[in-house]
């Protein structure tokens, strides 16, 4: 059973981390300007995960299949993943999509980033950013933190997500 102390906490790892991926959403789209700067913004032309997938920062025995996903569909998938992660976690629900959708994306990511190589900016290859996040993610969906400051009680009374419980 968790103090109300302990869901308080959980629900301001929740939003900060939905906070996370709506700032990566609205800073890739309009670029601005922390680690998308504005001609680079998606609304300008630019392509939020091909510009990624093709850069020196993919590297590893993944690096070619990386480089081979790279297209604006794939961009468009990212672009969605970050916004739907934001809100999701802003609003407190769909929190158990949102921790396996988190997880496959940081763990693509992870992959990309191949922090097993020495000198790759990773300080420990087994556990970076990545892990931190989708293990976040598996920790607020299986603890209901959308239940504290947000709508994760109204939404599971939801009829569909009655009958769909992993809509939760």
């Amino acid at each position: 059973m968790l103090t109300q102390t302990a869901r308080r906490w959980l629900a301001v790892l929740r939003l900060a981390l939905g906070f996370l991926f709506l700032w990566a959403f609205l800073d890739k789209t309009f670029g601005l300007g922390f680690s998308t700067p504005s001609e680079r913004a998606w609304v300008n032309g630019g392509a939020p995960s091909q510009g990624f997938l093709k850069s020196d920062a993919v590297r590893g025995p993944l690096k070619d299949f990386f480089g081979s996903i790279a297209s604006p569909l794939s961009d468009w998938l990212f672009m969605l993943a970050m916004l739907g992660l934001g809100v999701a976690l802003m609003l407190g629900i769909g929190l158990r999509v949102s921790a396996v959708v988190c997880t496959f994306v940081m763990i693509l990511m992870y992959l990309a980033e191949w922090p097993f190589t020495p000198n790759s900016g990773s300080t420990n290859p087994l556990v970076d950013y990545h892990i931190i996040y989708a293990l976040a993610s598996i920790v607020i969906a299986a603890t209901y933190a959308g239940d504290t400051w947000g709508a994760g009680r109204p939404w599971r009374r939801l009829g569909i997500v009655r009958k769909n419980p992993w809509l939760i």
